[in-house]
């Protein structure tokens, strides 16, 4: 089979840099940065939030083959940052973003356990004026 063994689309070889870093040469204050052994997850979180930053002109990725665990990140800044500065700043907010969900969702998840009255129900028929499946009309009665 074509597709490469799983391990070696998320995990680094020895001596492998996770981001390679080139300048472009045609557009001012801009670079494309080869990102190893990650995909369009964390490519379009990242483009997102590096579009999010006032100081950039162009930001853009692509996963130039679905085989190649990488994808290519191009950013272009107005040139009061680079777009090493730029990529930096943008991964530490994405970070506390991610971190900030995290503990909310602990938070949530804790307050769940915690009320304990509410029975589990895996259809989402819990409380008042909720339907049991079987009884009634359903959906595809006409």
């Amino acid at each position: 089979m074509n597709a490469p063994n799983r391990f070696e689309l998320f995990v680094l070889e020895d001596g492998e840099k996770p981001v390679e870093v080139s300048e472009d040469t045609k557009i001012p204050n801009a670079a494309t940065f080869k990102i190893v052994k990650q995909d369009h997850t964390l490519g379009n979180m990242i483009r997102a939030q590096v579009l999010s930053m006032p100081q950039v002109l162009f930001a853009g990725y692509k996963v130039p083959h679905p085989l190649h665990p990488y994808f290519l990140l191009k950013i272009q800044t107005d040139g009061t940052m680079t777009p090493q500065a730029v990529l930096e700043q943008a991964c530490t907010k994405l970070i506390a973003t991610i971190s900030s969900l995290e503990a909310k969702f602990k938070r949530e998840f804790s307050f769940k356990t915690t009320e304990g009255n509410v029975p589990e129900d895996p259809y989402g028929t819990t409380g008042a004026g909720a339907q049991s499946w079987g009884t009634g009309k359903d959906y595809l009665d006409f």
